[in-house]
């Protein structure tokens, strides 16, 4: 009996700690390994074969629906899903009893998800046995964001007594569920098309509907959350205006419930007022009052993550003139491509950079320059694409279309960057986690 309850000595008790982070750190790279594969692979580089498509033609109906939708799902699913699968694991710590099992939930939840995306693009794209492909990556997918789920939120339980929970929290909180959503949601529109549908592409309308919830339902307040959390210290920014931030989900939601109903154009003004007050309770344009932690990153990320929130000023004033000038889809287009390249992508690529390293075992970026490159192509890629698409599309000017192919160039380029930096990062520079587990724990808990 003595012996059971017998407490670690400090020698002990560190090599459990290593042992864990080196597990965690695993587990993230796997995640953030194969969303950078649906990143680049099935994701951009089909995106970019639809626009040359598209371009040369100079028309957007001669592209298959299917393969328009592969592309998004890949990006969305396979890329930012992966990604935030992958960092919400490392947030969490799991519990000395029963660790084995946590960790085996999660490597069966990363087997489900990757292939529930995989199976997905290959219906979309191949067609191939679609309508049994169909309802199992969405069934694969949805059983493993359950698991995600079921274990985050055990963690917040656990947490709820501990503290008094901040209100970056309560928003994040409301994209996991928006998240939650859009999983349901694909899950019941692949078992109806298995059934009902001529093709694995959604209907237009279907597909509109979950393209709004995929971005103001989940991706929108899930960045708000984080940079509630990140970047009064990332960016040395003056205290978060709380309950200024709590309105923008609230009249977030709203717009999002009544674009859901078919009131798109009432949805987006709310959209558009919600984004004003984000901005304003982030106090994202305001002058710095602390240093900025921009250590082992490169001196722009600041300004960067300042372009990434006025690109989603961009997409929601585009999406309210849209509900009132767009006549072929353009002023549409443009809107979501400047909120999931201009706003999602560049947080992702500012932030990814600066966070990755550190949780794969107290690395250091591999380069930073690399960095700037990679973020400089991406915001020249996305202006050059929101507003050729805005040009060509609705036949203001023609040589529009002749910009469209460079501007998917510039993106991939930047993309590849991207994963070319992280990668290198995760092969190439040391692991500080061995000599460092205790620094490594404490980062976790300040972002978890």
């Amino acid at each position: 009996m003595a012996a059971a309850s017998r407490q670690p000595s400090p020698t002990e008790a560190f090599a459990l700690t290593r042992a864990r982070e080196a597990a965690l750190s695993r587990l993230l790279m796997a995640f953030v390994s194969a969303g950078l594969c649906f990143m680049l692979f099935p994701g951009t580089f089909l995106g970019v074969w639809n626009l040359l498509q598209i371009s040369g033609r100079e028309s957007m109906g001669s592209i298959s629906p299917a393969w328009l939708q592969a592309h998004g799902h890949a990006q969305v699913f396979g890329w930012v899903g992966s990604f935030i699968l992958g960092i919400g694991y490392y947030s969490i710590r799991s519990p000395r009893h029963g660790a084995r099992a946590s960790a085996l939930a999660a490597w069966v939840c990363w087997t489900m998800w990757i292939l529930g995306v995989a199976m997905r693009w290959t219906a979309n794209v191949y067609l191939w046995h679609w309508r049994a492909l169909l309802p199992a990556s969405a069934s694969l997918e949805l059983a493993a964001f359950l698991i995600f789920f079921r274990a985050i939120s055990g963690h917040r339980s656990e947490e709820a007594g501990k503290k008094e929970r901040e209100p970056w929290i309560w928003v994040v909180a409301s994209a996991s569920l928006g998240l939650l959503s859009v999983v349901v949601a694909n899950f019941a529109a692949c078992i109806y098309l298995s059934v009902r549908g001529a093709t694995p592409a959604f209907p237009p309308m279907l597909d509109q509907r979950l393209l709004v919830l995929i971005a103001w339902g989940f991706l929108v307040p899930f960045v708000w959350g984080f940079s509630a959390k990140w970047m009064p210290v990332f960016l040395g920014l003056q205290t978060l205006r709380k309950n200024w931030l709590l309105s923008a989900v609230a009249v977030n939601l709203v717009g999002l419930g009544f674009a859901l109903g078919g009131y798109l154009s009432l949805g987006s003004w709310l959209f558009a007022s919600g984004t004003c007050l984000a901005v304003a309770a982030l106090r994202m344009f305001e002058p710095a009052v602390n240093e900025p932690k921009i250590r082992g990153i490169h001196w722009s990320f600041s300004c960067f993550i300042r372009m990434a929130y006025g690109w989603l000023l961009v997409a929601a004033t585009l999406g309210v003139a849209a509900g009132r000038w767009d006549t072929s889809g353009g002023i549409w287009g443009a809107s979501r491509h400047a909120l999931t390249v201009g706003f999602v992508s560049v947080m992702i690529l500012c932030v990814g950079q600066r966070v990755l390293p550190a949780f794969a075992g107290m690395r250091t970026l591999w380069s930073t320059n690399l960095m700037f490159l990679g973020l400089l192509l991406l915001t020249l890629g996305c202006a050059l694409r929101v507003s050729a698409e805005v040009l060509a599309y609705q036949d203001y000017a023609h040589w529009a279309w002749r910009v469209l192919p460079p501007s998917a160039l510039l993106e991939l380029a930047a993309l590849t960057l991207f994963a070319i930096n992280i990668m290198g990062t995760f092969v190439l520079q040391r692991t500080h986690a061995v000599r460092e587990p205790m620094v490594v724990t404490k980062i976790a808990r300040h972002i978890g």
